[in-house]
């Protein structure tokens, strides 16, 4: 049960609505994520990631991996050829999934492999130069007084 209200937040600020969103979000989803396919997100160095997903029982062709609207959403649906098997015990689970990673902005996904029921997806944020610190020259006391018009010459 969510008991926090973020509407003083959007009143009293200006340009954090995704930060509250996102806030949100994590809430009203906390209980009921489930835990089904198990998966890390690792930091591989200062502006890249990595995500891997246990996708064990899945090919490639089952596997899908695609990015919408800051949202990387993998899916994976295994083909019916299973369902007339007969098994005495089934503890691999080979069930439809789909994951949901909100990405923040200017991160891009570079790749995915699959490997040893593994899928790995690298990701990397690019800040775009206009966003990045720049350093502004400072100007002499000379250049500031280049436009004042001296009172005496104009008389």
């Amino acid at each position: 049960m969510r008991t926090l209200d973020f509407a003083p937040l959007y009143r009293a600020t200006v340009g954090f609505d995704q930060i509250a969103d996102l806030m949100d979000r994590v809430l009203t989803n906390e209980g009921a994520q489930n835990s089904y396919p198990p998966y890390n997100i690792e930091k591989t160095d200062d502006d890249t990631y990595r995500i891997s997903i246990a996708v064990a029982g899945f090919g490639e062709a089952d596997l899908n991996v695609e990015v919408r609207e800051n949202a990387l959403i993998v899916t994976a649906k295994k083909a019916d050829e299973e369902a007339a098997k007969k098994f005495l015990h089934r503890g691999i689970a080979t069930r439809a999934f789909e994951r949901r990673f909100h990405l923040a902005d200017h991160v891009r996904v570079t790749g995915a492999a699959h490997a040893d029921g593994m899928l790995h997806i690298d990701l990397s944020r690019e800040v775009p130069e206009a966003l990045k610190p720049r350093r502004i020259q400072i100007a002499g006391q000379k250049a500031i007084q280049t436009d004042v018009v001296d009172a005496k010459a104009v008389n």
